[in-house]
């Protein structure tokens, strides 16, 4: 199934699932890259994300990295088991 691009802005308003099992890519690997990428580079990636209404996709800087959540703009977190794909 094919993620909707959305506004980062839109993420607060989502309720997160846990992602299909079968489609997750994100790795340890992908996500500190993609830290490395926003704090040292100010760059952006796309974060592929499931939701109650579907598979979304947003553009933007990740900020942090924990063991349970990937930290975005303005401390919203998204929680790294709805994580499908990180791409940069």
């Amino acid at each position: 199934m094919k993620a909707e691009l959305i506004e980062k802005e839109e993420v607060v308003n989502l309720k997160f699932l846990d992602a299909p099992k079968g489609e997750v890519t994100v790795e340890a690997e992908k996500l500190n890259g993609a830290v490395r990428l926003g704090n040292e580079f100010k760059s952006k990636a796309y974060i592929t994300f499931q939701t109650d209404q579907g598979p979304k996709k947003i553009e933007t800087t990740v900020w942090s990295v924990t063991e349970s959540f990937l930290q975005i703009k303005n401390d919203v977190l998204i929680p790294i088991k709805s994580l499908i794909d990180i791409q940069y």
